[in-house]
């Protein structure tokens, strides 16, 4: 993870150089200590203060060692940031405020204010406290893909098995993962089978079966068997390497909101301290009388500083963002940065690519219907007569009928017509499977059927025997996706498909999509994106959802990019701008409930800081404020903002 805050760069740029190491537990215990330490400090002074009549120098004195317990680094912060040019900060705004509140009390006929100097910087810790909190649950949230870092690797050299760095493994080297161990690089399983969790990656709490042959990656927890596993890509290009780098770099990324809190700061913070300034000295030198009216305006001018330090917004709103993205990858959702946060609230128009997205990608036989023999005598041909092809096909009917491997039926004379089809001999008869031209091939009458899909008809011994209807299978939540989507406003969805028309008609029909472009090619994918980014009656932004290679260009083009599947290709998941970790296209609503739960919280915080400031910013300038105010119009503020903030932490279902 990035150790550094990704507030304000102006305002607590250095600030967070200094403290990035506050972020784990220790720091936060740190500064409770600072904070328990001065308060008990304070408390001593104000007793010493009854009990003792002291002068004010000697005043200063007592109040000056709770106050720089409570404020060392402020007050360092401050200084360093005068000596590297970056002096607007919010370090001296607090350092200025609290130093002309600890000196007021020396101008004539004026009161003290050692305790409130104290407290401003009391609270400012509690404030900073609060936000170390906040943060480090954040942190913590997106810190279980740091837990799926694997620390070693077992791997098999010359006969033994030596415990490495998985950085030391190279491709095509074979590692073991016992039971309970996490697998440290991508690869083929060789030997085992096992369950793995794959919780972490995906926020899918089923485990998964695999067997030798299987594709497994890295970060997934081996839960029963000892497997063998062929690695595949080294550890730097491993799926667990490559999300960890995507958090790592999400922060880089800002939101248009973060962007504008970041120049705001830029601009306001300079002419808060000049407007400070004006208010402390020029209604004395109005009024004709300085000496007697300074104090007054300057205890004025040191609440307007303390009230519009904007640490409520240069915290809040990115640490909201930032809690939105630790909230969504909880659920095996990953977005690359907040700037994708504000684009997926503004989605009103969403592109499905259907293979992979919409369908699992892999054929399956979803009927049979027969002429001649039974079905099962018709799987039983059909797939000896396919046990050697290598089409999608040919596996979707040797998975239907398994028996095929095991019993022992002879085959032989296999001939394979390109575009056609297959016939073989199996036993004493002539089988072929194919299309149409193969049953035109073979002489045999065929007839159509009333189902959508591709249509494998099957001819025995010159005879028609019957066809069998396969198809690409729905995902089971597809149609529920669909539904949940319009229900939240997005207005459009469309689904692109190089499949055949009547297939892709009949799919979009089940799932609830009334837009779809079939037989599409790659360019003809981007083509149809590109036309409906160009059309300029249309609301929000636009999401494409694709998973395969071919998707890479589309994916890239369009406003805001969804990958599905970590298995999915690893172009898919570099051209994306946000990647869901598991193949449910469900992830895609939950994303942009995410997304605009998050920002609701971001414009919260905004109006909220910004309504509380100006209240109590008019009310010093009439001089009905008191510093008491200007602490919770700050700290106070701040506080709130950031318990608001940690509500984007806990994602929308």
């Amino acid at each position: 993870m990035s150790d550094e805050k990704i507030h304000c760069e102006h305002c607590h740029e250095h600030h967070h150089h200094e403290h990035h190491h506050e972020h784990d537990e220790g720091g936060v215990k740190k500064r409770l200590v600072v904070i328990i330490t001065a308060a008990v400090l304070l408390a001593g002074a104000v007793i010493i203060e009854k009990n003792c009549n002291l002068e004010v120098w000697q005043l200063l004195l007592v109040y000056l060692v709770p106050y720089l317990v409570a404020g060392f680094d402020t007050l360092k912060e401050a200084v360093e940031g005068i000596a590297e040019g970056d002096i607007f900060n919010e370090n001296f705004l607090m350092t200025v405020a609290t130093a002309g509140a600890l000196c007021i009390g020396f101008l004539p006929n004026t009161e003290t204010q050692f305790p409130e100097a104290v407290f401003v910087m009391l609270f400012f810790q509690i404030g900073e406290l609060f936000e170390d909190y906040a943060q480090g649950k954040s942190r913590k949230s997106i810190a279980h893909l740091m837990d799926i870092r694997p620390d070693a690797a077992n791997v098999i050299r010359d006969g033994k098995i030596l415990t490495v760095s998985p950085e030391e493994v190279k491709v095509g080297e074979t590692i073991v993962v016992t039971s309970g161990g996490k697998i440290p690089l991508d690869g083929t399983v060789t030997d085992g089978t096992s369950a793995l969790n794959t919780a972490a990656l995906t926020g899918e709490s089923l485990p998964k079966d695999v067997t030798v042959g299987d594709e497994v990656i890295s970060g997934c927890i081996n839960l029963s068997g000892v497997l063998q596993i062929k690695t595949t890509k080294t550890f730097g290009e491993s799926t667990v390497s490559r999300i960890i780098e995507l958090v790592e770099h999400s922060s880089e990324r800002k939101s248009r909101s973060e962007a504008f809190i970041t120049r705001f700061a830029r601009i306001y913070t300079p002419i808060v301290v000049f407007a400070a300034l004006a208010l402390a000295f020029l209604p004395p030198l109005i009024s004709g009388d300085f000496a007697g009216t300074f104090p007054t305006w300057l205890g004025r001018a040191l609440i307007f500083l303390v009230v519009s330090c904007p640490c409520a917004l240069v915290i809040s709103v990115p640490l909201t963002f930032f809690g939105g993205i630790g909230g969504a990858s909880r659920q095996g959702i990953l977005v690359k940065g907040g700037n994708y946060i504000d684009a997926l609230s503004k989605v009103r128009t969403v592109v499905f690519d259907k293979t992979g997205t919409l369908t699992e990608g892999k054929f399956t036989v979803e009927a049979v219907h027969p002429e001649l023999y039974g079905k099962e005598q018709i799987l039983h041909l059909a797939a000896h007569v396919e046990h050697f092809s290598t089409h999608p096909i040919g596996a979707a009917l040797r998975e239907a009928f398994p028996e095929e491997a095991t019993d022992d039926c002879q085959t032989g004379e296999y001939q394979e017509f390109a575009g056609e089809g297959i016939s073989a001999k199996v036993g004493e008869m002539k089988v072929f499977v194919g299309n149409t031209k193969l049953m035109a091939r073979a002489g045999v009458q065929w007839h159509e059927c009333h189902c959508k899909g591709t249509i494998i008809h099957v001819a025995i011994n010159g005879l028609y025997a019957g066809h069998i209807v396969i198809n690409d299978k729905i995902k089971d939540d597809a149609a529920a996706t669909v539904g949940n989507l319009k229900k939240m406003g997005v207005d459009r969805l469309v689904m692109l498909t190089g499949d055949k028309a009547d297939v892709a008609g009949d799919i979009a029909a089940k799932i609830g999509i009334r837009e779809y472009y079939a037989e599409l090619l790659p360019a003809g994918k981007v083509a149809h994106v590109e036309d409906m980014l160009a059309d300029d009656g249309r609301s929000g932004l636009l999401a494409f959802v694709g998973d395969g290679i071919n998707d890479a260009p589309v994916l890239s083009r369009s406003d805001i990019g969804i990958a599905m599947g970590a298995l999915g290709s690893d172009a898919a998941i570099e051209a994306a701008d946000v990647v869901l970790m598991d193949d449910k296209p469900s992830k895609i609503a939950s994303a942009i409930k995410i997304a605009r739960h998050t920002l609701a919280i971001a414009k919260q915080n905004v109006w909220f800081a910004i309504g509380v400031k100006l209240a109590v910013l008019g009310l010093a300038a009439i001089g009905l404020a008191t510093m008491w105010m200007a602490v919770f119009a700050d700290v106070g503020v701040t506080v709130l903002a950031v318990l608001n903030a940690m509500r984007a932490y806990i994602a929308k279902e």
